[in-house]
């Protein structure tokens, strides 16, 4: 991942109860520093000197307390821990609820080459939104060769070699009424330690399609806004390869899983050839999921039922063995 700077945080193209809300009132110099984690620091024992375990490598967000406690060193001209703070490399200082420090704290600043910004959120809310949206940017992630769609609310990444007809199911699937998240390039991101998020890798060609004999194709165009999602969690991994009459595919429904990124996912093995309704089996395997999360297993109800049949016909051989008997 290329290094995330301060500009960078400025410019993220983020709506409505994820916006940020922030504008630079210094140190502009300082917007290419670079911010390395996603922790947020309130320096409130910094500013009173306590500077042991000072995590200067953080955010560091000015609420209405250190505002407060800001102006009284500004009261009594006492700058001794604002200088020794803004020694440390401090990817930035951000101030809440639209207020503005000092002349003299953008002074230091400003010779220091820290940038200062500001929002007019409250420091609760800002704290919430500024580390999803940093644990977004240092989540770990890879990019993979598929096609990730939403069928049914579940989340299906289709993958297979060139030629499988990835893009041909995926556009099937959307003709039926899903929606396409990602062609070709799926960005897939571990969100939280345990899930997996996908996205496309470019904002721009996301929702286009490469159709082979037809070229290039706009889903947003072509179906609506209603037929894309920007990101969704993967929560099915769909393999699609050639027919090959010499393995032996699961029959009953076994559990086999796939680990991307340290999370585990449920994995589908289908066999292509020619008339196989694979989008049909994809939006089963869908609906068979959500039961799964609902508790319901086809496969394991399957087994206990036989099982059953299987305990019934041995108990009515043993009483009829018996019979016989006297």
């Amino acid at each position: 991942m290329k290094e995330f700077t301060v500009l960078d945080l400025l410019d993220l193209d983020l709506k409505e109860n994820n916006a940020l809300n922030l504008s630079c009132i210094g140190g502009r110099p300082g917007l290419a520093r670079v911010i390395t984690n996603s922790k947020i620091n309130r320096p409130g024992l910094t500013l009173g000197g306590f500077f042991k375990e000072f995590s200067y490598d953080s955010i560091q967000l000015f609420g209405k307390g250190e505002q407060a406690y800001l102006h009284q060193l500004e009261e009594q001209n006492s700058f001794e821990s604002v200088e020794k703070m803004f020694s440390y490399q401090i990817p930035c200082v951000i101030f809440c609820e639209g207020g503005e420090p000092g002349k003299k704290f953008v002074a230091i600043s400003e010779r220091s080459g820290c940038p200062v910004l500001k929002t007019d959120l409250p420091s609760g809310d800002f704290a919430i939104r500024i580390y999803q949206v940093l644990s977004d940017v240092f989540a770990p992630q890879k990019t993979i060769h598929g096609v990730l769609v939403e069928v049914f609310g579940v989340g299906v990444l289709i993958t297979g070699d060139s030629g499988a007809g990835k893009s041909e199911t995926a556009l099937e699937l959307i003709e039926r009424g899903h929606r396409l998240i990602s062609d070709d390039s799926v960005k897939l991101q571990c969100v939280g330690g345990n899930i997996l998020i996908g996205s496309g890798e470019n904002e721009y060609l996301a929702h286009h399609m490469e159709i082979r004999g037809l070229g290039i194709i706009n889903i947003t165009h072509l179906f609506g806004v209603s037929a894309i999602r920007d990101k969704k969690q993967v929560q099915l991994y769909v393999q699609l390869e050639e027919w090959d009459s010499n393995k032996t595919y699961d029959r009953v429904g076994e559990d086999v899983t796939i680990e991307i990124l340290g999370v585990t996912i449920p994995k589908l093995e289908v066999p292509v050839k020619p008339g196989r309704n694979v989008p049909i089996i994809i939006e089963t395997a869908a609906m068979n999921e959500r039961l799964k999360k609902l508790g319901y297993y086809s496969a394991k109800e399957f087994n206990q039922n036989i099982l059953k049949w299987l305990e019934s016909e041995s108990a009515r051989n043993l009483y009829y063995k018996n019979e016989d008997t006297f």
